[in-house]
């Protein structure tokens, strides 16, 4: 993640919920609109989010993309999860590659009208907005994020982590 919007407490026990769980989450949260609707905020220079709540078992952050904005190739730290595009569309590129080399082509996916995608704790994906219209996503991840890593895919090695993210030192 990017640019942090305000600085809220982090809760990590170590307990986790099933990405089914997340899921849960995530619907329950996208029906108290009153809840997050009033803290979205667009930044044109790169994606925005915030953290909307903290338990001992997840996290639960609000996303916000223009047009052309995305991630880097990443996971969640082992962290499983759930997410659901509120407003516009976002596209989830998954990477089909495994730690010891390819496996199979990135897969490419398109997130509208609130369905839901849950992921395991080794899922890998890139997400980015590639249509015309702003974009407003809610993500769900257990237990909370301690780190992310970023990757690159190298067509012999699969792929390669080319960096870390420390929850509270780098967002």
């Amino acid at each position: 993640m990017t640019t942090a919007s305000r600085s809220r407490s982090r809760v990590r026990t170590g307990s986790r919920r099933s990405p089914t769980d997340a899921a849960l989450i995530v619907r329950r949260l996208t029906t108290h609109r009153d809840g997050w609707a009033p803290l979205v905020r667009f930044d044109p220079k790169q994606r925005w989010y915030t953290l909307l709540e903290t338990a001992a078992d997840h996290q639960a952050w609000l996303l916000t993309w223009l047009p052309g904005q995305s991630t880097d190739l990443h996971d969640h730290g082992g962290s499983a999860g759930a997410f659901t595009v509120v407003a516009g569309v976002l596209t989830e590129w998954a990477a089909g590659f495994g730690r010891c080399g390819p496996s199979r082509p990135e897969t490419a996916e398109t997130h509208a009208g609130g369905r839901v995608r849950s992921f395991g704790p080794a899922h890998v994906h890139r997400i980015g907005n590639t249509g015309t219209t702003p974009a407003v996503s809610i993500h769900v991840y257990t237990p909370a994020l301690e780190f992310m890593r970023r990757y690159v895919v190298d067509p012999r090695a699969g792929l390669v982590e080319v960096g870390r993210e420390q929850a509270g030192v780098d967002w």
